[in-house]
């Protein structure tokens, strides 16, 4: 009996190696973030969200990066959500940086747009690609569009702390996140989207 267990955790594991590698080092990553912070959040995000994981699809996985979203993709598909979502959200970005909550928040002091902005290049590049491209990606394959709802799970997670709205909204954002990019084939429009809220969002609270 034990040993027909055994075997069967080890068939297990040999029939979904690459899903595993790919949901259990997002995982880890996200924990060595929290728990191992280098220096700033754009240096830390670009190692434990975005260097590691390209180590794990090449050494590991032994796939080509550029099958996990970089590139280009269906840009007239994904080009139509990006222009109709930032139009859509500015109005909305606007009124909610009014409440009081996200103001306190997301306030910061001597605040310089040029070095925000740059930063979160960074920071949101290397989130993004964690995300939109090693999970969805990653998970593409086996689960299809199944990979769209799972990476959206650890994408809500770590917003935890931040507003209440902001962290609830996340289960929406995430899931369109994912199904842009799984629709365009590639994690940009995602970066895209992510990068003119959050500088758009921050700039209204601290400049407008």
């Amino acid at each position: 009996m034990l040993k027909t267990e055994l075997k069967a955790i080890a068939q297990f594991f040999s029939r979904n190696r690459n899903e595993a590698a790919v949901i259990c080092f997002a995982v880890l990553f996200l924990i060595l973030y929290k728990y191992h912070f280098a220096w700033n959040e754009w240096l830390s995000s670009l190692i434990y969200y975005g260097a590691l994981p390209l180590i794990v699809i090449v050494l590991l996985l032994r796939k080509n990066p550029l099958d996990f979203g970089f590139r280009l993709g269906n840009v007239r598909v994904w080009g139509l959500h990006v222009a109709v979502t930032c139009l859509v959200a500015t109005p909305i970005l606007y009124a909610v940086s009014r409440i009081p909550a996200f103001q306190g928040y997301y306030w910061i002091e001597q605040f310089n747009f040029s070095i925000y902005a740059l930063e979160s290049i960074a920071s949101l590049f290397a989130l993004e690609f964690l995300f939109r491209g090693f999970l969805l990606f990653g998970l593409k394959e086996k689960l299809q569009e199944g990979s769209i709802f799972v990476q959206m799970v650890p994408f809500a997670l770590v917003h935890f702390g931040k507003p209440e709205l902001e962290t609830v909204s996340t289960i929406v954002t995430g899931i369109y996140f994912g199904y842009v990019a799984y629709r365009g084939n590639s994690f940009w429009p995602a970066f895209i989207i992510h990068l003119f809220i959050n500088i758009f969002f921050v700039a209204c609270v601290n400049i407008i």
